[in-house]
Order: structure tokens, then sequence, then C-alpha cells
């Protein structure tokens, strides 16, 4: 699989960085900083939006619940903990940059989604870049939404499926003994009842389990946090300083050049938040909501959660302990940092936090793919996708799937690459209905 790596290597190259960083940048001085001025407000509308009597299918709270059910996952544990082993503690800073710019990309996502969804055969509202492609660039740009819509429906098997399955199988077999064909067959079970009740059942399961289990997971971090306090101002200064100098080589730690860090802070960011990925808005567009802007408050803290609080807390952790110059990779990484800090019960909160976080995101990209499926195929191509999906876990979680990593990054950025063109184009309406909506 040597040709996928140096392909990843390619469409994660300079030019994609540029793109990414620089889509989220130009939304965000287009937006004037409202997007990073208004997290306040956000939080505000999403305890508001927990109830809602307006358009849709899910409440707006768990439109953002959903879309989290996705984003926190693997990313969050072995994404930081591989984006530090590769590419150094600085790493970590792109991974912050990455969201603060990318807070205003996931905010025109959501408000894309709402204004340009439709409603389809079953009476569900559905939408996401492929609809607003279609309906805000016109019949021309039709089949760049089905590039992106293609893309969706075949990354999905692996950045929401396999990897998320084989990374749970892997820390429940390490830490409990539990073999991976019985990791597989649970999780296949548990998300079959869920999906037989489509997304109002997603929605529902998600609102109640993301709160809880990000809640555990930071309050164990910051435990751990504390603890070390006296070592958190040298972290900072090294997560900092490795951002724009090359990381020496230490222990087991290979060094990194900047942009090493660049690169894997970047990718891993956007592993991790999925901003610009197009993914979010898909669960946003169900949203019981009458203003795109509202919903576009409450998107944004998608990637606030995730890599502003969740990640940093993942990074944190790993530099303060020191765990990071061992040699030691993925969420061993990150369990190895727990565990040092807590022994005997770090390792176990990673573990358990790595099975919710994969058991969620496995509901949240099923139901992104069904949607890619059903805008190539109709509604009647969604009860397949779901039989298929169900088969894929078990698979995953039994089998090697080092060469699916690669892969599932390429995918990734072949469904940024249509989807930030179109946020560009379609910034103008971004720019001109949130202006309307401030001066109401």
């Amino acid at each position: 699989m040597g040709w996928v790596q140096q392909f990843n290597s390619i469409v994660w190259g300079a030019p994609m960085l540029v793109l990414i960083l620089g889509t989220g940048l130009y939304l965000t001085v287009g937006l004037r900083f409202m997007t990073v001025l208004n997290i306040g407000y956000g939080f505000k509308k999403l305890w508001q939006g927990r109830k809602s009597d307006e358009q849709g299918d899910i409440s707006p709270f768990n439109a953002l619940m959903t879309s989290l059910s996705a984003t926190i996952g693997t990313g969050n544990i072995a994404g930081v903990a591989t984006a530090i082993f590769i590419g150094g503690p600085g790493a970590l800073f792109w991974m912050w940059c990455t969201a603060l710019v990318g807070m205003a990309t996931k905010y025109a996502e959501a408000v894309c989604a709402v204004k340009y969804r439709e409603v389809d055969d079953l009476g569900n509202h559905v939408g996401g870049p492929m609809y607003y492609i279609r309906n805000g660039l016109g019949a021309k740009w039709a089949w760049l939404a089905v590039a992106f819509a293609l893309f969706g429906a075949i990354a999905g098997f692996g950045i929401g499926n396999t990897v998320q399955a084989n990374s749970v199988a892997d820390a429940m077999q390490g830490t409990f003994g539990i073999a991976t064909w019985v990791t597989g067959l649970v999780l296949a079970i548990l998300v079959g009842m869920v999906l037989v009740g489509g997304v109002q059942r997603i929605a529902n399961v998600a609102g109640k389990l993301v709160p809880i289990m990000a809640a555990a997971y930071v309050l164990g971090g910051l435990v751990i946090l504390a603890i070390n306090i006296a070592d958190i101002p040298a972290a900072v200064v090294t997560i900092v300083e490795s951002a724009f100098t090359p990381a020496a080589a230490t222990g087991g730690f290979a060094g990194a050049t900047v942009l090493m860090a660049i690169q894997f802070g970047v990718a891993r960011g956007i592993f991790s938040n999925e901003a610009g990925l197009g993914s979010a808005p898909i669960a946003h567009a169900a949203a019981k909501t009458n203003d795109p802007v509202r919903q576009g408050t409450i998107a944004m803290l998608g990637t606030f959660i995730d890599t502003i609080i969740v990640c940093s807390i993942t990074g944190l952790v790993i530099v303060t302990t020191g765990v990071w110059t061992e040699g030691i990779n993925g969420a061993a990484l990150s369990s190895a940092a727990f565990e040092a800090a807590l022994p005997g019960i770090g390792g176990y909160i990673v573990t358990i936090g790595l099975a919710i976080f994969a058991f969620t995101t496995l509901l949240g990209w099923s139901y992104y793919g069904e949607r890619c499926v059903e805008y190539l195929l109709g509604t009647k191509s969604i009860m397949v996708f779901r039989i298929f999906w169900i088969i894929a876990i078990p698979i995953g979680a039994t089998n090697d799937l080092k060469d699916v990593w690669l892969v599932a990054d390429t995918l990734n950025a072949l469904m940024a690459l249509p989807n930030l063109l179109a946020l560009l184009l379609l910034s103008p309406v971004v720019f001109k209905l949130t202006a309307e909506y401030f001066k109401r």
C-alpha cells in the first residue's frame, strides 16, 4: 500500500493545509471574528435549543450532540497521540489553530446546510454539502455534489466504522483481555439496535451519551492536570516552541520538523473535529430550526468542544506526564499518560472513554453515510446501507487496519475539497445572512 501513502502525502501536502487553514481564516475575517467573539452566545442558544417546535426532525441541541457523537472519537485519544508521536508537541499548537479558524468553517457549513436543505420522500429534512452545492451553486456544479456524496459514503466505512471498531477492539483486548471478535459482535448488535430507529433514535442516544462521556473524560484529564499543575507552564512552552522550531530527538521520540508538526497537527485536527470535511452539516440540516444563523452559532461549538477542550486535555496530559518521549504511539500513548498519573485507574479511563466515543462515532457516521448514499441512490438504498454498515463493524474489529488509517486520511481530504470550494463560493451568502441576523 505504498502508493496510498504517497497519494496521502500529496493530498495532505502544503496546498491542502493552505486551503483548509486559508478557508477558515478567510471566513473568520469575513465574519469579523464573530465565531470567536460569540462562543458564549452559542452556548446560550445551545441551552435554549434543547426543545424546539420549528421545522425539522431533531432538536438543535441534539443536532449538535449527533455531530459531536461522530467527531468525539478515536481522534481525540489516538489521533492526538499520533500527531504528537510523529509531529512532536508542536502538533497540538497547530491543532488549536485549525480549531480556532475551523469554528468559522463549521459555522458556515451549518448555515448553508439549513438554508439549502430539502425534505425527502420519507418526510425527513436532509442537507449537507451535496445539497448546498446543488441548490446553492446550481446545476452546473451537480457533479461536485455527486463527488462529495461518493467520497462521503466510502469514507464513512473507514473513518466512521472500521477504524473505530478496530481501535475499541484493540483497547478492550489489551486492557480487559476481551477477544476482538467479541467486541466487534457486541458493537454491531448495539449499533443495529439504534439504527432501526433512524435519526430520531440516533439523536436521542447521542443527546444522552455525548454530554456524559465528554464530561467524564474531561474530568479525569483535569484531575491529572491538577496533579501535574506545576508542569503545565513548561508543557505549554514546549508546545509553542515546538510549533515553530524542530523538535529534537529524545528518548524514544525520533524528532520532528516544523512541517511535520504542521502537517500532522492540521490533519489530525481535521480528523478529530471534522471542520471543513462537510460531515457535521449533514446532522445540522435535520435540526428543528427556521434560522440558519442560529443553528450555525450552535454548530461552531462542535469544533470548540472537540478540539479546544477534549483534544487539549489529552495533549496536555501526554506532554505534562512526559510519556511522549518513550516511543509509544496511538491510543497506547494516551493510555500510558493517564496511567502514569493515575496508576491502576488511568488506563481504564482511556479504554472505557475510547469504547463509548467510538460507539457514538459509529452512530453519527452511519447517519452521514446514509444521507450520502440516499443522495446518490434514493431512499430505497437506506436499509441496504444500514445492513452493510453493521456487517463492516466486526470485520474492522478483527483485522489489521494499518493501511485503512491512511485510506481514511486520504478520503477525508477528498471530501474536504468539494466542500471547501463550495463554502468559498457561497461565502457571500453566509456573510449576508449573518449580518442580517445580528442586525435584527
